[in-house]
C-alpha cells in the first residue's frame, strides 16, 4: 500500500503568499520543476511562490542571454528544446489579448521562423 501524502501549504519566501508545494507528495513532482534550471540553488532560501519565481526565472534569463554568445546559450537551451508546456512569463508573455513569445522560447525553438517575431534573437 502506497502512503499518499497532500501537497504541502507553504508560504513564499519572498511575498509570504501561501501556495501548494507538491514535491512532498508521493510520485509527484511540484509545478516548480516545470521551470527551467537556470538558477543556483540557495539552500538557505525557501520556496517562492508562482509570481515571484516566474520573476526571479524571467531576470536570470534575461541575464543569462545578455551575458553569453549565442552558441553558449544554444547549448543551454537545447537541454530543454522537447518540452511542449508553456510558462506564462517564461516562454510567453500576452500583451493586447496576444501571445508573444519571448527570446528563451524562440532559443528553445532553434531556429528563426521567419515571421518577424517582436523577441526574435536570430
Amino acid at each position: 500500500m502506497k502512503l499518499t501524502v497532500s501537497p504541502e501549504r507553504k508560504s513564499c519566501s519572498n511575498c509570504n503568499a501561501i501556495f501548494l508545494c507538491g514535491a512532498t507528495q508521493t510520485d509527484k513532482t511540484c509545478w516548480c520543476m516545470s521551470y527551467p534550471a537556470i538558477m543556483p540553488v540557495d539552500l538557505q532560501q525557501d520556496c517562492l511562490c508562482e509570481k515571484c519565481l516566474s520573476q526571479v526565472v524571467q531576470e536570470k534569463i534575461v541575464n543569462f542571454i545578455n551575458t553569453n554568445s549565442l552558441q553558449a546559450i544554444q547549448a543551454t537551451v537545447d537541454r530543454y528544446r522537447g518540452d511542449s508546456q508553456l510558462i506564462e512569463g517564461i516562454d510567453y508573455t500576452v500583451e493586447n489579448n496576444l501571445y508573444v513569445f519571448t527570446r528563451w522560447h524562440h532559443l528553445k525553438r532553434g531556429s528563426c521562423c521567419e515571421n518577424k517575431c517582436k523577441n526574435c534573437p536570430y
